[in-house]
Order: C-alpha cells, then sequence, then structure tokens
C-alpha cells in the first residue's frame, strides 16, 4: 500500500541557493519564455528560481506555452526531484491542476506517481485542487491515475473522499460525483462534516443552477426543455417522461393476442415514438438546443445525485434527533434558496424534515416567503388540509405567516419584475395568496410590537407605493403627449381630405379603394387615441391606494398601451393611404416601400413597449406564479 505522506525532498546541493543570481535570472526568463536552448542547465533544474521556492518545472507547468518544454525539463531532472514543493507545498503536479495543464499531468505521472499521494499546505492533493478550480478534463485524468497507481486512493480516505465530493458539487460536475458515489458508496453512508461545517447534501442544496427551477429560461428555452428528450449515457435514467433516443422502439415486434383496434393504436404510438426520436435528434444538430439538452442532463443528474445522498445519509444515523439536525441544515438551505426539487426529496426521505427551522424559529415555509421564492411555497398546495393547518407556526416574534409575507421582499426578488408598480402588484399578490392558507384566527392577530399583518405590510410597502406612484405618473404622462398628439393630427386629416372636394362637396377620391382605408383607419386612430388619453388620465388622477396596484391601476394601464399602439398602427395605414392616393394612383409599386416605412414606427413600438404590455397583462390577468406544481404529494 502506497502511502500518502509526503516522500523526502532530494538532497541536491543547489536547492535552497542558487549558484549565481544572473544566471538563476537568465534561466528563469528563457523558461517564462519557453526557449529550452537557454534554459537547458542540469545544476539549475533543481534549484529554486525565486523568492517563493518555485523550481524550473514550476514556472514551466504553470505558464502551460510549450508541453515540449516541460517534456525535456522531465527528462533532465531525476525522478526524486519531481517531488520539490514551494512555499504552499505546491509540487509540479499541484501547479498541473490547478491551472488544468492535463498534459503536463500527464508527464509528470508517467515519471513519478506518487506525486498523486502528495498534499499542499491545506491538505488537498492534486485531484482536490483540480475539482477546485473546475478543470474537468484534468479532474478526470487525476482521477483515473489515483485508481491505477494507489490503493487505497487518496479520496477512499472518508475525509478526502468527502471533500472532494463536496468539490465536485460546488464546480458543477455532477456526473463525476455520481460516479463517485457509485465506486465509493461509503462517502454517502457514513456521515461527516468537513472544513465550515460543509457536507455534501448541505452544498447540493444551495445549488440553485444544478436544478430546473434555478434556470430562468424564455418561451422558446422553456418549450426545447419540455420538447427534447435527456439521454444519461453512464447511469440509470428513472425519469419517466424521458425518451431514449439511442434505442427507438421496433416498430416491427408486435405483442402477440391483440386485436385489430389494439394493433392500431400500437402502430400508432410507436410510430409517433419513431418520429419524436428523429425529430430530437435533428434537434439537437442545433448548438442552441444541444446546449439546453445538455442543461438538462446536469438537472436529471444533480436530482439523482440528491436521491443518493439522502439515502445515505438516512442510513448513515441511527439517533433520531441526529437525523433530524442533519437534514435541517440542506432543508433549510434548499428553502432559503427556492429549490424545491430539494426539498422533495429530503421530505420523501424524511418526512419530518418538513418541520426544520433555524435559530428564529424560521420554518421552510416562512424561508420561502421572506425570500418569495414561489417554487417553494407552491408546495404546500401538494399538501393535505391537515398538514396546511399544521404550518400555520408562529415565529419567537409572534408572527405568523401573514405576517411575515407583509415584510418587503429582498432587493433582488424586486428587481426580476419591471417598473416599481409592478412590484407593487407582486407583493399584493404574495400577500393575498399567503392569506388564504393562514387560519382566519391569525389574520387579524396581532405580533409581540402589537402589529397587524395589514399594519406590517403598509409600514414596510411605503416608500415601493411612492415609487410605484412616480413610474405610473411618469408613464402616463409620457404617453399621454404621444396620445394627444396622433389624436391633433388624424382630426386634422379628417377635415383637410387628400384631393379636396368636387363641385357637390364630396371627396374626389371618394370611390377609391385607398379612400375607404384612408377614412376608416383616420377614424380608428382617432378614436383610440382619445381613448388611450383618456385611460392615461385616469392614471393620473388615481388615488394611488396599496390595492389599486393590484388591479385597478394594471387595468389602465393595459388599455392605455393597447389602444395607443392600436391609434399608431391605424395612423400609419392612414398616412400611407393618403401617400397612395395623392402621389402612387395607378402606381402599384409604391405601395411596398411605403408599407415597409409605415411598419417601422410600429415595430419600434412593439419592440420598446411591447414587453411592458405583455408583462402587465401576464400579471395582471395571466395564470400567475402560484399554483400545484404537481400531484406528487408533500407530507
Amino acid at each position: 500500500m502506497a502511502s500518502s505522506s509526503t516522500p523526502k525532498q532530494p538532497s541536491h546541493a543547489h536547492i535552497g541557493g542558487p549558484p549565481d543570481l544572473r544566471r538563476r535570472l537568465a534561466v528563469y526568463k528563457a523558461t517564462m519564455k519557453d526557449d529550452w536552448e537557454r534554459a537547458q542547465d542540469e545544476d539549475m533544474a533543481t534549484a529554486y528560481i525565486n523568492g517563493y521556492h518555485e523550481t524550473l518545472l514550476h514556472r514551466a507547468v504553470g505558464t502551460g506555452r510549450s508541453i515540449h518544454f516541460v517534456e525535456k525539463l522531465v527528462e533532465l531532472m531525476p525522478k526524486e526531484a519531481l517531488v520539490l514543493q514551494n512555499l504552499r507545498n505546491d509540487t509540479a503536479l499541484s501547479v498541473a491542476a490547478r491551472l488544468g495543464n492535463t498534459k503536463a499531468a500527464i508527464i509528470l505521472v508517467d515519471k513519478n506517481p506518487d506525486l498523486l499521494q502528495m498534499k499542499n499546505n491545506d491538505g488537498l492533493f492534486p485531484v482536490h485542487l483540480a475539482a477546485l478550480y473546475a478543470h474537468k478534463e484534468t479532474l478526470l485524468y487525476l482521477m483515473k491515475a489515483t485508481t491505477d497507481h494507489h490503493h487505497p486512493t487518496p479520496y477512499a480516505d472518508h475525509y478526502s473522499g468527502v471533500l472532494l465530493l463536496v468539490q465536485l458539487i460546488v464546480s458543477g460536475f455532477y456526473d463525476v460525483a455520481l460516479d463517485l458515489v457509485h465506486h465509493h458508496p461509503d462517502l454517502s453512508t457514513k456521515f461527516m462534516r468537513i472544513e465550515n461545517n460543509d457536507y455534501p447534501l448541505k452544498a447540493i442544496a444551495r445549488k440553485a443552477s444544478a436544478f430546473r427551477s434555478g434556470c430562468r429560461l424564455n418561451f422558446w428555452q422553456r418549450f426545447i426543455y419540455s420538447s427534447v428528450p435527456v439521454k444519461l449515457e453512464n447511469y440509470p435514467n428513472n425519469n419517466p417522461n424521458t425518451c431514449d433516443t439511442q434505442n427507438p422502439a421496433d416498430i416491427s415486434q408486435v405483442p402477440p393476442q391483440m386485436s385489430g383496434r389494439e394493433n392500431y393504436y400500437y402502430y400508432f404510438g410507436t410510430l409517433r415514438h419513431k418520429l419524436r426520436v428523429l425529430l430530437a435528434k435533428a434537434m439537437l444538430l442545433v448548438p442552441h438546443i444541444k446546449h439546453i439538452q445538455e442543461k438538462m442532463s446536469g438537472h436529471d443528474q444533480a436530482l439523482q445525485l440528491v436521491k443518493r445522498l439522502c439515502e445515505g445519509l438516512i442510513h448513515s444515523i441511527t439517533d433520531f434527533d441526529d437525523t433530524f439536525w442533519n437534514f435541517n441544515e440542506p432543508t433549510l438551505e434548499a428553502a432559503r434558496h427556492g429549490i424545491h426539487e430539494v426539498l422533495q426529496e429530503l421530505v420523501d426521505t424524511f418526512p419530518d424534515a418538513i418541520w426544520s427551522r433555524d435559530a428564529n424559529e424560521h420554518y421552510i415555509f416562512q424561508f420561502a416567503i421572506i425570500n418569495r421564492n414561489e417554487n417553494v411555497f407552491n408546495l404546500m398546495y401538494q399538501m393535505s388540509e391537515f398538514m396546511q393547518y399544521m404550518i400555520n407556526l408562529i415565529d419567537k416574534n409572534g408572527d405568523t405567516l401573514l405576517h411575515v409575507a407583509g415584510k418587503l421582499a429582498p432587493q433582488h426578488k424586486l428587481n426580476l419584475v419591471s417598473g416599481a408598480a409592478l412590484q407593487m402588484q407582486r407583493e399584493l399578490q404574495w400577500f393575498k395568496e399567503v392569506e388564504k392558507f393562514v387560519i382566519p384566527a391569525y389574520r387579524e392577530m396581532k405580533n409581540k410590537d402589537e402589529k397587524t399583518a395589514a399594519m406590517i405590510f403598509s409600514e414596510e410597502h411605503e416608500n415601493l407605493v411612492r415609487e410605484g406612484e412616480k413610474w405610473m405618473k411618469d408613464t402616463s404622462n409620457s404617453c399621454t403627449i404621444a396620445a394627444a398628439l396622433i389624436a391633433t393630427v388624424v382630426f386634422a386629416a379628417a377635415i383637410t381630405v387628400p384631393g379636396d372636394y368636387n363641385d357637390y362637396g364630396l371627396p374626389n377620391f371618394n370611390k377609391e379603394i385607398g379612400f375607404i382605408i384612408f377614412a376608416m383607419s383616420d377614424a380608428i386612430s382617432l378614436f383610440t387615441s382619445s381613448a388611450s388619453l383618456l385611460m392615461f388620465l385616469s392614471i393620473l388622477t388615481s388615488r394611488y391606494a396599496e390595492q389599486d396596484f393590484l388591479y385597478s391601476l394594471p387595468k389602465r394601464l393595459i388599455i392605455g398601451l393597447v389602444t395607443l399602439f392600436l391609434s399608431i398602427t391605424s395612423m400609419m395605414i392612414t398616412f400611407s393611404a393618403t401617400l397612395y392616393l395623392v402621389f402612387g394612383h395607378k402606381k402599384a409599386w409604391i405601395l411596398i416601400p411605403t408599407a415597409a416605412l409605415a411598419c417601422l414606427p410600429v415595430t419600434l413600438f412593439v419592440s420598446l413597449q411591447f414587453p411592458l404590455l405583455v408583462d402587465v397583462i401576464s400579471s395582471t390577468y395571466g395564470p400567475g406564479i402560484f399554483g400545484k406544481q404537481s400531484d406528487r404529494p408533500f407530507y
């Protein structure tokens, strides 16, 4: 069995005391420039060349410009000299692992495998450094080399193994972490904490980016995410919603004893499966879609890892109190970061984890409300009525769930919503939704400061109401000016029609199709701009009470923006029709550039204001952020 202790330093005459400063500097500079001809010096190969006690090999590996230089230098040095360490006790292999220089690592390990077992001042093996600095290629090589050359491996030692597992999780290498747990089950079944009181399940419980709930996807990304199947090559796929694109069903193999109708459905279902597989393979040729598929695989791997760690934690502890408190920390971390997938697995494994609490007696749903994590809060819809009643807990300050909802959301959560008015609307929606789960006796209850939840809400959101009022007025003022200008222009156009009038007082173009389009679009523009003007004026004269931000003000803003958009569009049609009647009569080709130019202001309005309109409509009349996420029970 190979020893993990640090091998003895070789005794060379020049170690720690280079023979000549100029000679040392010349070789140092040559090394930095990958100039082997000038750096070639057998006496200097094992000498310290700077104040950090680095050798030429440290610098050559760290520079990483020429692997040829490293090869020559390693050939020149004796095997024992490769273990020389700098002031941080880093060997050249540690430097290669830290910087992700895989080729240099291969050269060094081939000559002296003992380097794999040498720790630095932080007690880290090279494999730990590769994981810590997220160099996956180097990490995979070092793990394989360590397994091939040393038995037991450094990470078979429990502390080193748990440390490596945590580092893999932090760096996002969930596939490697799964493989490590698979080959070393003790890392999940024997509970141990490392520095900073950390352990694997706690580490992954704060990695929001590792799960679907922690990724903000646009419409197309969500569509791709739900359409493209995920395929895990190295691990069993337990997700029933995924599709194996490598082994599609054979349509020629029909199960025996099936009726004609059953045969039809079987053929149809199998054909649909094959078409889906072909579509998935075609979609994966697009780089953006392939990136989404890789992200899905990462999420699936992270979830599998959580399941393995939960099962391991249950088997590692026999005392109920220890089990509760060891589940307590990852449960609170997951609730704090809004990772409902982890919470679901934790509570499924150990149902009492639902009562996890911190020093302030805050439970997971209080964390969800404080941090405005709707994914965690929505787990309440998956609970039985009895459990919904049981979670009506009061903390040490006498605050109910509704008191907690009355407090202002964290700024980073407010910033996810555009505009102070919509932020205030979202806060009211949270307050109203939490109120549904609070028993009637608690809705008017006062806390230790003699304040009800409504009083706390008003105090906490006083500044946000003022900011929302200012945002609404600024938006309305700008749109009011635009609506008034449009109304003025189209009214003038209505009384000065193109082509003048005939002797009977009728417009000369009154029988032209273009004139009918002109008249109709002009009327629509005038009416819609007037309606928009009135809506924005009503916003300016509103009382701006808290409850107005929930439906009243957003509804007026929606009507004002929609009518303003219609008035701009119809005004462009009016102008285009006039231009065609006056200058393009019987010249159809003029319609193309006119229509193209008329689309410019409409396109600009859509690109600049349409996202705001969509946000307002979605937040006011859309499905909202609350609701049941699945039929999976949450105890």
